[in-house]
């Protein structure tokens, strides 16, 4: 208890560092690459945009600044940050730590549109574009189940009926890589389904930015709400929460959120099972500032990851690969310390995550 009244005092503070490592690794991503950038040729090419003046500044690295390394950071900011949002609210909305955006098939659904469409050869729009829709109709199918199945636990039906939907979504990604040509497909839906950044640029950045905007709109709004929703559903309502509306409505924005910022980078594993971790340590559970900690922590982990993945060899390393190498220990290395840390009398570790974990056991790990 005293450790989260020490996180809710040091909140506002926990989330100005975080703002000022987002920067950080922003400002590192943009100088860090093959032609060498200053922090005054990023300044002069931004002044410059604004104000319709020349930059002064030679013109290939105006280029690689403007068209290059800032749609990329971009990309990474809106991707990490939507990733951990979608993070937060499904681990608080399924009252579980292990939880992660792909819970509901959103992920894999996504990347069957986006492996149809290459499968198809369309074009690189038309594939965003089907990722984005396979996402939301692998959610909707999930929803579609759980509403037929209304005499078991909603949460369990939902969890289960995405992790079926899931596995057949994956069979399919499957079947069609077995049929793609294996000399121009093939590679295509491997690079696809491992994530990159490579080839953003601005379009796709507007492409995404609405959807993730909407989405963000009711989480936070129902910041509050979203604390009594780690309660059991009949606490909830006790208190006055209509919690089926209110997992619609949320489940909703977070896959919205989801399939947009994979609909671009492909599938980046870990950073909605992670982070929201590491966001609790420094603000603690309380949803209203869990929220914008996830999302900057997100968004700096991920700049972070993809300015590693362009300079750590001759060839561009997939994300998929660095956010599993990196995510993976980091989170044993969580759960270890937690063990560690239990108190004298033997009793069984538990990370606290929710702001109504009262009764010994409730929500417990370990």
């Amino acid at each position: 208890m005293q450790r989260h009244h020490i996180a809710q005092r040091a909140g506002p503070i926990a989330l100005g560092v975080l703002a000022v490592l987002l920067v950080a690794a922003i400002l590192l991503a943009i100088l860090t690459g093959k032609y060498p950038v200053t922090p005054s040729d990023i300044l002069a090419v931004i002044a410059a945009r604004i104000t319709g003046s020349a930059s002064g500044v030679a013109p290939t690295i105006e280029t690689v600044i403007w068209n290059v390394r800032l749609p990329r950071v971009g990309a990474g900011i809106l991707v990490g940050a939507s990733l951990a949002a979608a993070g937060a609210v499904y681990q608080g909305l399924f009252r579980n730590p292990l939880v992660s955006p792909d819970i509901l098939g959103v992920s894999a659904g996504a990347s069957f549109g986006a492996v149809v469409g290459i499968f198809l050869s369309l074009s690189v729009l038309a594939i965003q574009g089907l990722a984005f829709a396979g996402g939301l109709a692998a959610v909707a199918l999930v929803y579609a189940i759980g509403s037929i199945v209304r005499e078991r636990d909603p949460i369990l039906v939902l969890v289960l009926a995405g992790v079926a939907i899931g596995a057949l979504l994956g069979a399919c990604v499957s079947l069609l890589k077995v049929l793609a040509d294996p000399y121009n497909q093939l590679p295509a839906i491997t690079f696809w389904l491992l994530g990159s950044l490579a080839s953003i640029n601005r379009a796709d950045l507007w492409s995404i930015l609405p959807a993730v905007i909407v989405a963000l709109v009711p989480m936070v709004l129902l910041r509050w709400r979203m604390n009594l929703m780690t309660l059991d559903d009949e606490e909830a309502r006790a208190l006055g929460v209509e919690t089926r509306g209110i997992r619609v409505v949320i489940v909703a924005a977070a896959t919205l959120m989801t399939a947009a910022a994979v609909s671009i980078s492909g599938i980046v594993g870990w950073i909605g099972l992670l982070v929201p971790h590491v966001a609790r340590m420094f603000v603690g559970p309380d949803f209203s500032r869990l929220l914008p900690a996830s999302m900057l922590i997100g968004a700096a982990y991920m700049v972070g990851v993809d300015t590693l993945a362009r300079s750590i060899a001759a060839i561009e390393v997939p994300l998929g690969i660095l956010t599993a190498a990196i995510g993976a220990p980091f989170f044993l290395y969580l759960l270890l310390t937690t063990r560690r840390g239990n108190d004298a009398s033997g009793n069984q570790p538990r990370i606290r995550l929710w702001p109504h974990q009262s009764r010994p056991g409730r929500h417990a790990v370990g």
